[in-house]
């Protein structure tokens, strides 16, 4: 008596219900680019930062530094820390990145600081609170001040919505006395 073996491939097959398939066109095949779809190496992550950088900062207490730079070159620090040892991170920056910026900073060794930044949108206005957020969409208008609806209106910030089309939201957070740092985006 002759045993004769089934081919692997046909018994992987007929295991798998595959062989139900023979004879059928195979789907056809879209050739196109899928850009956004999530493949192989995936969809990459956005950038966080426009530059990073280290510098040597003595004379910094803490472990962290958060700052932005505005346009006239001061420095709105959140942190309580002498301004000319800041300044030596902010110098580091600037080498590759005009102010406004914001910027964070960690110790790594000693004083030698990493420091990344990003720009950022300023703005002054005259408003009370210190977190402001106008929404506009399908006609409607929301204004929130520290998390807490509000009446009247922020003309500045509706002005830099209105240029990103008729949905958008924008949100503003108190640096200074008059100095705001804004986000708009578009809906």
């Amino acid at each position: 008596m002759i045993f004769r073996r089934e081919p692997i491939h046909k018994k992987l097959a007929r295991q798998g219900r595959l062989d139900d398939l023979a004879g059928q066109e195979p789907p056809p095949v879209d050739p196109g680019p899928h850009w956004g779809a999530t493949g192989i190496h995936g969809v990459s992550r956005p950038r966080h930062w426009d530059v990073v950088a280290s510098a040597e900062a003595p004379g910094l207490n803490g472990d962290e530094v958060h700052f932005v730079a505005v346009p006239n070159g001061d420095l709105v620090v959140d942190e309580d820390e002498p301004d000319d040892t800041v300044r030596l991170l902010a110098e580091a920056v600037e080498e590759r990145l005009e102010p406004p910026y914001r910027a964070e900073a960690v110790r790594r060794d000693g004083d030698v600081w990493a420091v990344a930044a990003r720009n950022v949108q300023v703005a002054e206005l005259d408003s009370p609170g210190d977190d402001i957020e106008v929404v506009v969409s399908g006609g409607e208008r929301t204004l929130s001040v520290d998390g807490e609806r509000g009446f009247g209106s922020v003309p500045e910030l509706e002005q830099i919505g209105e240029r990103l089309g008729p949905a958008y939201v924008v949100r503003a957070r108190k640096l200074d006395d008059r100095l705001w740092e804004v986000e708009a985006n578009a809906l």
